[in-house]
C-alpha cells in the first residue's frame, strides 16, 4: 500500500518504489518525520518538542510540513495572510482522506474561518510525490501575501549542498553547485515569465556525483512569478519551501472565495544526479508530453529571411529542406500585418498580402507537395505601438496611469486578465489555424511582463490570472487542434518549465545555437527536463572570432543531435557538397531519434571537463555522441566508459565490431578524436 495512516501514532506513511515520507499530526498541523530512502514506519515516533534555550523554545516547529505564520516560528513559512499586525493564524488538525494514490489533510483556522487543504499525489515508480494547497475562506474578507505550494525537508545532513540553474538570454541553463550554509537562499523570477536567470528546479545532496550518492529534488510547475526558498537552520534542518512569487502579489479572498497553487513535484534519487534525471525524463514522457511519436526534423527560416519573409524565398528555401530530408518546414517571424521589422505590426495577425498575394496557403500547399508538414511562429501575448491593434485599443495593455509603458524589444505585453484580450487571441488563433494546414506552432514571448498596476493595491490576482489564461488558452488550443504540436519559446529558454509542458511537445532551450557552447546549456537543461522536449538547431557558425573549428558540420550537427533536431541554417547559400552533407547527417539522426527522444539518458562525460559526452539507450540500440573541445600535446584521451549494459550481451558498432557489455562498461571505447572541436557519433545494436 502506498499510503498509510497509524491512528495510535497518528503517523502518515507515503511509499513509492524507492522512497519513504512520514508526516505527523501534531498540534500545529502537520510535522516531518523523515523524506528519503525505504524505512519503516515502525521505527519511528513524534519526537517531543525539543528545547534549546528560552530563545529556541520549540525547535521542533523547524519541521512543520506546511509552516504558517502566527509569530511563534522563526522560519520562513508558506502561508501569510491578514491585515498587517494581524497575521497570527492557528490552524489545527481537522481530519484526512487517503485515495488510492492521493493524501488530502484538511487543518482549520476557527477564528478566521478558514480551511487549509494539503494534498500530496504519489506517483510510484518515479519516486515523485507533487504538493499542492487549496485555501478557503468562510468568513470575512482576508489579504493573502503569500501561499506556497508545499515545503520538503530534508533528512538531517551534515554538510547539505544545492545545485540549481542559473544564466541569461543566450546563456541559459548553467550548471552551479553550492554548499548550504546557515541561512536561505532564494531563487526566483518576478518578471512575469519563469526567466532565463533561474529555472523553477533544485537538487540537494550531500556527496552525490553523476550517478552514485542520494540526491532529493524539486520542480515547480508554474509559468509567471515563482519563488524556490532553501533554508538551513543552525539547528541543522535543511528544507526547501516553493510557489508563486510573494513579491507583489497580495490578493483579497473574499467570503466563499478558493485559492490554490500549482504543484510542486518532489523527489528521491538513490542513484546520483543521473539518477534523478532519468526519472525525471520517463516520468515527463508518462505524464507530461502531449506527443507520443518522435519530433520531426524542422527547418525553420527565421535565420536565412529574418524578416523579408515572401513567397519566393519560403519556396526555394523549402524545395532545399525537402532535398536534405527536413519534414516540417517553419515560417517564423514577419508573415503578418506591417511586420518588416521589430517596430510594427506585431498584434495584427492577418497575413501581409504584399509577401503573401494569393495568402498561405499557396506556400502551405507546396511545402506539403514537398513532403513536409507546415509550422508558423506567434507572438500572441504582445503588441508593438505601432500596430492597428494598439491604436484601435491602447486599453488592453499593462499600463500605470499617467505613467508611459515601458517598452522593450519596441513592445508592449497585452493585459490577460481581461476577458476581451482573452477573445481576440484566441480569435486568431482559431482562423489561423482552421483556415490553415498547420501542425507546428512556435509561440514566443520576447520580453518581461510589466506595469501590472491594480488601484486598490495588491497585483497577485492580476499577475495569477495572466498566467491561467495563458493556460487555458494552450489548454483550449491542445483540445480543439489535437493535431497541432506547441512548442514554448521566451526568447530562448524564458519558459521551461512542468507547468507549460502540460501541453508543450518542446522547447526551445535558448537563442544561442553555437554547439560548443549549446553543449554546456543542453547538460543543464537535461538536469530536470527530457532530452526530447530540447529543440536543437544547426545554424551558421562564423569561423572567425575565436570560433574556430565549431563549424565543422559534423560537430554542428552532432551537438545537435542530442535532441529533437532542426536545421536554422541559411541553405540557400550551401553547395552541393554541404548539402549532400546535410542529408547524410539527417538521415543518420532519422535513425536514432527514437532512442534520442525516449531512450535513457547517461551523461558520461560534462563538457566542463573538455570531453563532453551522452549516451542514449533503448531496447533496440545505444547511442553515444562524444565532443572534443581541443586537444593537447601528449595527452591521450581516456577511453568513453558506457553505462546500464547488461554486462553479459554483446553491442555490435555500426563498423561491425562487436563489444560485450561489460567491457564498455568497465574498460570503454577508444575515441578516434583529434583536434579542436571534433566529435563522433557511436550506434551500437
Amino acid at each position: 500500500t502506498m499510503i498509510l495512516y497509524d491512528e495510535t501514532q497518528k503517523i502518515f506513511t507515503l511509499n513509492t518504489r524507492r522512497s519513504t515520507t512520514l508526516l505527523a499530526i501534531g498540534e500545529n498541523g502537520l510535522h516531518s518525520l523523515y523524506w528519503g530512502g525505504t524505512v519503516s514506519p515502525e521505527d519511528f515516533y513524534p519526537p517531543q518538542p525539543v528545547s534549546h534555550a528560552s530563545f529556541d523554545p520549540d525547535i521542533w516547529r523547524e519541521r512543520d510540513e506546511y509552516p504558517i505564520f502566527n509569530g511563534r516560528i522563526f522560519t520562513e513559512p508558506c502561508l501569510i495572510a491578514g491585515e498587517s499586525g494581524k497575521k497570527a493564524l492557528f490552524f489545527k488538525y481537522q481530519s484526512h482522506e487517503v485515495m488510492d494514490k492521493r493524501l488530502s489533510v484538511v487543518l482549520k483556522e476557527e477564528k478566521m474561518k478558514l480551511t487549509l487543504t494539503l494534498l500530496y499525489d504519489l506517483f510510484e515508480d518515479f519516486d515523485i510525490i507533487s504538493r499542492k494547497v487549496i485555501l478557503k475562506n468562510d468568513g470575512e474578507p482576508i489579504n493573502v501575501s503569500r501561499l506556497f505550494s508545499g515545503i520538503c525537508t530534508l533528512p538531517e545532513l551534515a554538510e547539505p549542498n544545492l545545485r540549481y540553474l542559473t544564466g541569461q538570454w543566450a546563456g541559459e541553463c548553467q550548471i552551479r553547485d553550492v554548499k548550504l550554509e546557515p541561512g536561505v537562499t532564494v531563487l526566483q523570477s518576478r518578471r512575469g515569465i519563469p526567466g532565463p536567470h533561474f529555472n523553477p528546479s533544485f537538487a540537494m545532496y550531500e556527496n552525490a556525483e553523476e550517478e552514485t550518492g542520494e540526491v532529493w529534488f524539486g520542480l515547480l510547475a508554474y509559468s509567471g512569478n515563482w519563488k524556490i526558498s532553501v533554508q538551513k537552520t543552525v539547528f541543522g534542518n535543511t528544507q526547501a519551501l516553493a510557489g508563486r512569487n510573494d513579491f507583489d502579489a497580495d490578493e483579497i479572498l473574499g467570503k466563499g472565495e478558493s485559492l490554490d497553487t500549482p504543484a510542486f513535484y518532489t523527489g528521491f534519487s538513490e542513484n546520483g544526479f543521473g539518477g534523478m534525471s532519468r526519472k525525471l525524463h520517463d516520468f515527463q514522457r508518462t505524464y507530461f508530453a502531449t506527443r507520443k511519436n518522435a519530433r520531426p526534423v524542422l527547418y525553420n527560416s527565421w535565420e536565412a529571411t529574418y524578416f523579408d519573409v515572401n513567397i519566393k524565398s519560403q519556396m526555394a528555401l523549402a524545395k532545399k529542406a525537402a532535398d536534405i530530408g527536413v519534414e516540417l518546414f517553419v515560417v517564423d517571424d514577419g508573415w503578418f500585418g506591417r511586420r518588416n521589422n521589430d517596430k510594427a505590426g506585431l498584434g495584427d495577425w492577418t497575413v501581409n498580402q504584399e509577401k503573401f498575394p494569393n495568402g498561405l496557403d499557396e506556400l502551405i500547399d507546396y511545402v506539403k507537395g514537398l513532403g513536409m508538414e507546415f509550422g508558423i511562429w506567434v507572438e500572441p501575448e504582445a503588441v508593438n505601438p505601432d500596430s492597428d491593434l494598439f491604436h484601435a485599443r491602447p486599453d488592453w495593455i499593462y499600463y500605470i496611469p499617467d505613467v508611459e509603458p515601458m517598452r522593450a524589444r519596441n513592445q508592449y505585453v497585452l493585459d490577460f486578465s481581461l476577458p476581451e484580450v482573452k477573445e481576440y487571441v484566441k480569435d486568431f488563433l482559431y482562423k489561423l489555424i482552421s483556415e490553415h494546414d498547420i501542425k507546428f506552432l512556435k509561440w514566443d514571448m520576447n520580453r518581461p511582463v510589466t506595469d501590472v498596476y491594480t488601484k486598490s493595491g495588491g497585483n497577485g490576482r492580476r499577475r495569477r490570472k495572466h498566467v491561467e489564461t495563458l493556460y487555458e488558452i494552450w489548454a483550449w488550443l491542445s483540445e480543439t487542434f489535437p493535431r497541432v504540436a506547441l512548442e514554448s519559446c521566451s526568447g530562448g529558454g524564458g519558459r521551461v518549465d512542468l507547468g507549460i509542458l502540460q501541453w508543450a511537445s518542446e522547447f526551445w532551450p535558448s537563442d544561442n545555437t553555437d554547439p560548443y557552447e549549446r553543449l554546456f546549456i543542453q547538460e543543464g537543461f537535461t538536469q530536470f527536463y527530457a532530452p526530447g522536449t530540447m529543440t536543437c538547431w544547426v545554424t551558421d557558425t562564423p569561423d572567425t572570432a575565436g570560433r574556430i573549428g565549431r563549424s565543422r558540420t559534423a560537430y554542428k550537427f552532432h551537438s545537435s543531435m542530442c535532441g529533437p533536431l532542426g536545421i536554422g541554417v541559411d541553405i540557400s547559400k550551401l553547395d552541393d557538397e554541404i548539402l549532400a552533407e546535410y542529408k547524410s547527417h539527417i538521415e543518420e539522426y532519422k535513425q536514432i531519434r527514437d532512442t534520442v527522444q525516449f531512450g535513457e539518458l547517461y551523461r558520461l562525460s560534462s563538457p566542463r571537463t573538455g570531453l563532453g559526452a551522452v549516451q542514449y539507450s533503448d531496447e533496440k540500440q545505444i547511442v553515444a555522441l562524444a565532443f572534443l573541445h581541443s586537444q593537447i600535446f601528449g595527452r591521450k584521451i581516456k577511453p568513453l566508459r558506457l553505462r546500464g549494459l547488461q554486462p553479459d550481451r554483446r553491442y555490435t558498432l555500426s563498423d561491425g565490431r562487436s563489444f560485450s557489455g561489460c567491457t564498455l562498461m568497465n574498460k570503454g571505447i577508444e575515441l578516434n578524436l583529434s583536434g579542436d572541436f571534433d566529435s563522433c557519433c557511436l550506434v551500437f545494436r
